[in-house]
C-alpha cells in the first residue's frame, strides 16, 4: 500500500499535486511519502509483535538522513554497511545500541568508528575480519560485540546479482567455517561473540527459502549451546520483496507468524533488517519527456532521467511500473523509455506499453523508493535529482539538486 493516487486524472503524492512539484523543484524529481514510510515500517514491526525482537531498517535502500530521522522517531535501530551510514545513522539521532554492522570490507577506521560509537554488534563475514576487529578493539581496551554471518547454502529464488546466501557469494562463512570461527571468537581476549546472523538475499517473494535457512541455523544454535557460547541474538537479515509488477510476496504477518511458530522456545531476541519492503514503494521518480523518436522499429520516449539517476533497470534489468502524471485518455502504444546517458544500457523501460506521449509531458517511474537515489551517480557529469518527502500537505526539501558547481566542487 501506498499513497500516492490519481484524483480526477492528477497524480498526488498525499496532498500534494505532482505536476506542482514538477514546476516547482524541476526534474528528475524523486518524491517521497512519510505516511507510506511510517506505514510500512509499523506493518512491518508490528508483524513480529509476539517476538522478543529489534527492527533495523537496511540503511542501503535509502540513505536520505530526513527518512533514517523519521524512521528512528518510529523506533528503528539501523543496519549499516560502511563507516558512512554509521555516520548516517548517528546524525539521524538512531541510538548505537541499535545499529548492526554488516558488509564484507570493514576497515579498521571504520571498526574504530563503530566501537566508539558503542553499536550492538559487527556481523563479521570472514576470520580475518574478526582478528582485525579483535586488533582495533585491543587497541582501544575495548571488548567488542560480534555476530557471525553464516551462509546457509540456501536458494533464495531471486535475481542472481541480489543473491547472497549460496556457496558461490562473497558473503559469510559456511556453516563448518562458522563453527571454528566461533571457537576462535570465544579464545580471543577482545571480542565478545553474541549473535547469529544469516542474509541470503534480496526482493525474495516467498518464506521459504528464510524458513530452511532457518532451521539450519537452529541447528548450529545447538551445536554452540553444546561447546558452551551462549548467543543473545538471531540476525535473519532482510530481503522480503514487494510488488513491482505481478509478484505476489507473503506479507510480513505472515513471516512472523512462521517466525513465532519456530521460535516460541528459543531465548533469542530477534533482529529482523527490512529496506526495500519498507522504501521501496514509498517513492516514485519524476521524469519529463525530452523528445519522442521513432524508427522503422521502435518508438522512443527520450526522457530526461537517465541510469545514473535509476539504475535498477540498466543494472537488473528490473521492471518499474511507469504510468502519466497526468492522464489523458490517449491510445496505448509500445514504447522504449530511454533516458539522454551515451550508453545503450541507458534505460528504464523497453517495449512497454503505455498511453500515447508527447513531448513536455511527465511520467511517473514507481516503486523507486529503494535502490533509486542510493545507487545513483554522477556519470556523464549530470548534476543528481532533488529528494522531496511529502508529509500530508507539508513538502520537504530532503535533498537540494545538484547544480554545475557541486560536480566539480572536489577538484577545484
Amino acid at each position: 500500500m501506498h499513497h500516492f493516487e490519481y484524483r480526477d486524472g492528477k497524480l498526488f503524492a498525499e496532498e500534494a499535486n505532482v505536476t506542482d512539484l514538477a514546476e516547482k523543484f524541476g526534474t528528475p524529481l524523486y518524491v517521497y511519502s512519510a505516511a507510506t514510510f511510517r506505514r510500512h515500517f509499523k506493518a512491518f514491526d508490528s508483524a513480529f509483535s509476539g517476538l522478543d525482537h529489534l527492527t533495523c531498517y537496511s540503511v542501503k535502500a535509502n540513505s536520505n538522513l530526513s527518512v533514517l530521522k523519521m524512521l528512528a522517531e518510529e523506533g528503528a535501530g539501523m543496519d549499516i554497511v560502511s563507516g558512512g551510514e554509521l555516520y548516517r545513522a548517528l546524525k539521524a539521532g538512531v541510538a548505537p545500541e541499535k545499529i548492526v554492522y554488516s558488509g564484507v570490507g570493514k576497515r579498521p577506521s571504520e571498526i574504530k568508528e563503530a566501537l566508539t560509537a558503542g553499536i550492538l554488534m559487527f556481523n563479521v563475514e570472514s576470520v580475518a575480519e574478526l582478528r582485525r576487529i579483535n586488533e582495533v578493539a585491543k587497541e582501544m581496551g575495548v571488548v567488542a560485540r560480534v555476530s557471525f554471518r553464516i551462509n546457509p547454502d540456501v536458494d533464495p529464488q531471486t535475481h542472481p546479482y541480489i543473491s547472497t546466501g549460496m556457496k558461490k557469494n562473497k558473503f559469510g562463512l559456511d556453516i563448518d567455517s562458522s563453527l571454528e570461527a566461533y571457537k576462535l571468537a570465544a579464545e580471543l581476549e577482545n571480542v565478545e561473540p553474541i549473535g547469529m546472523d544469516c542474509h541470503i538475499g534480496s526482493q525474495l517473494t516467498s518464506i521459504d527459502p528464510f524458513l530452511e535457512a532457518l532451521e539450519k541455523l537452529l541447528n548450529f544454535y545447538q551445536k554452540l549451546k553444546g561447546l558452551g557460547i551462549e548467543i543473545k541474538y538471531l540476525d535473519l537479515g532482510g530481503g522480503l520483496g514487494i510488488p513491482y509488477d505481478e509478484e505476489e510476496p507473503p506479507h510480513p504477518t505472515e513471516f512472523g507468524k512462521a517466525l513465532m511458530d519456530k521460535l516460541a522456545d528459543v531465548p533469542l531476541t530477534v533482529i529482523l533488517e527490512p529496506g526495500r519492503v519498507i522504501a521501496g514503494n514509498a517513492g516514485i521518480m519524476i521524469t519529463e519527456v525530452v523528445y519522442t523518436k521513432s524508427n522503422p522499429s521502435k518508438n522512443f520516449l527520450i526522457v530526461d532521467a537517465a541510469m545514473n539517476d535509476l539504475i535498477r533497470p540498466s543494472l537488473y534489468s528490473s521492471y518499474h511500473r511507469i504510468d502519466e502524471v497526468e492522464q489523458r485518455g490517449r491510445d496505448n502504444q509500445e514504447y522504449d523509455v530511454v533516458g539522454p546517458i551515451c550508453e545503450s544500457t541507458d534505460f528504464l523501460a523497453r517495449d512497454r506499453e503505455l498511453p500515447g506521449i508527447e513531448e513536455g509531458e511527465l511520467l511517473a517511474v514507481f516503486s523507486a523508493g529503494a535502490y533509486g537515489f542510493t545507487m545513483a551517480s554522477n556519470y556523464n557529469s549530470r548534476p543528481r535529482a532533488c529528494e522531496l518527502i511529502v508529509d500530508g500537505d507539508k513538502v520537504i526539501v530532503a535533498r537540494k539538486r545538484e547544480s554545475y558547481e557541486d560536480l566539480i566542487e572536489k577538484e577545484l
